[in-house]
């Protein structure tokens, strides 16, 4: 029986160990730190033996092949002594991929990937089509394969789950964008993120798909360097394209082959302006799919908002709290401020992935009132914002900085949580951070 070694007790891991469990394996799973209650239960339930707190070799070493969970970087020792033992390291995506026949749209980017990849899904349950929603959201695609069916998956997959896939072909694959962002984990070089996005690419043949901004600088270099084969479909806010979809007047329009749909920007669900270029790579994948024009239509704007990205909490005594905790780049936290038309109080703070802050300095200046820097090392956000924004307070939880931006704020103004940064020196995760910033605002 082929033995497979499974890294990290996640979502990800999980699901994993329980297809390779599935299909017949000699499956191992170990955690370095600590597992989750919930997974601790699946794991037991499905009889496969685990640890936590400690990798044994001889147990992962003397396995065909390791699936490692994306949050484990391949530089970490474990995965090192894996590679040079010359065993073969492959993603869950890439795992259940090789089970899986359904038809497959993907989707990453630097930012929007999870509100393309919620309107995808969205669009398809409501033309009444069996999909599946997974990979960097919702459930474990591999647990999903394992356990229920579906006709199609709506995947959401990021750079770390790109990197180890080398089989895995997408039908439909959407990039949103791409801007500097992880670089800690691509030894501080772009190319080498953006040659991680371009993988889900990989594999494409003429019948399949590629949506992409064509406003996108970093996307559009890329693709002179590449081959690829699928479709081509861009978006553009900037230009008419003969496929894909772009913007005539006040008015999205979407071509594939010989049909076209548009619809009024004002009737988007979602607003702001990256939310447009959401819309659009959505709405060219619906009519890929053959979804009707209607249906599109009443989908796009009848969309609830995606939790922790741009969620409108409670507006308390005329000022607006907003939960943007997703905003984990300066990219994304760009969008956030730029689609303010308040005057904003503003929450930031968290690990720093090596940010340059200038991009945000004139947005800033014209709307952000007062700044809170929710993190343990703030200095950066003094150095880079200092004279520009009027007054700079540091605290280091989410209710001291509720707190504070519930005292500062005034009447028409909007509390804005938007960090710019990773989570891990407060929270667990960017969810934990959105959670007890909403509970925060709740309390007031």
């Amino acid at each position: 029986m082929p033995r497979i070694a499974v890294l990290g007790g996640g979502e990800s891991g999980t699901g994993a160990a329980i297809l390779a469990k599935v299909k017949g394996f000699d499956v191992f799973l170990s955690d370095k730190g600590t597992i989750d209650e919930k997974y601790i239960r699946m794991l037991k339930e499905w009889d496969i033996p685990f640890e936590q707190g400690r990798h044994t070799e001889e147990l992962i070493l003397n396995a065909d092949e390791v699936i490692k969970s994306p949050g484990i970087p391949s530089a970490a020792p474990m995965v090192q002594k894996v590679c040079d033992a010359g065993i073969n390291v492959i993603s869950e995506i890439e795992f259940a991929g090789r089970y899986d026949t359904a038809k497959k749209i993907c989707i990453t980017g630097s930012n929007g990937k999870t509100t393309t990849t919620s309107l995808i899904y969205y669009l398809l349950q409501q033309a009444g089509l069996n999909a599946g929603l997974g990979g960097n959201i919702g459930k474990s695609y591999a647990y999903q394969v394992a356990t229920e069916h579906h006709d199609i998956y709506v995947l959401e997959i990021s750079s770390f789950q790109l990197d180890n896939m080398y089989d895995f072909k997408a039908d439909i694959a959407v990039i949103t964008n791409i801007t500097p962002d992880h670089l800690d984990r691509y030894d501080h070089k772009l190319e080498n993120y953006v040659k991680a996005k371009f993988r889900i690419t990989r594999n494409m043949s003429s019948d399949d798909c590629f949506i992409f901004c064509s406003d996108d600088e970093i996307t559009v270099s890329h693709l002179n360097k590449i081959v690829v084969k699928a479709k081509m479909l861009p978006f553009s806010q900037k230009t008419e394209v003969s496929q894909g979809a772009f913007l005539k007047g006040d008015k999205m329009v979407v071509r594939y082959e010989d049909s076209e749909c548009d619809m009024f920007i004002q009737e988007l669900a979602l607003g702001g302006k990256h939310n447009v270029y959401n819309s659009m790579a959505a709405a060219i994948a619906g009519k890929i799919m053959d979804i009707d024009n209607e249906v599109i239509r009443e989908s796009l704007s009848t969309f609830q908002p995606v939790e922790h990205r741009l969620e409108k909490v409670l507006s308390i005594g005329d000022v607006l709290y907003i939960n943007d905790s997703k905003a984990t780049n300066v990219d994304a936290a760009w969008y956030a401020l730029e689609c303010q038309t308040r005057p904003v109080v503003w929450i930031v703070g968290g690990t720093d992935k090596g940010n340059d802050y200038s991009v945000l300095l004139d947005l800033a200046r014209e709307k952000v009132k007062a700044m809170i820097c929710m993190g343990l090392d703030n200095r950066k956000f003094h150095e880079s914002f200092g004279g520009i924004v009027p007054e700079i307070h540091d605290v280091t939880s989410a209710e001291d900085a509720v707190r504070l931006a519930h005292d500062i704020a005034e009447a028409g103004d909007v509390v804005l949580l938007s960090p710019c940064c990773a989570s891990f020196d407060l929270f667990k995760n960017y969810e934990d951070r959105g959670r007890k910033f909403k509970e925060a605002v709740r309390n007031l």
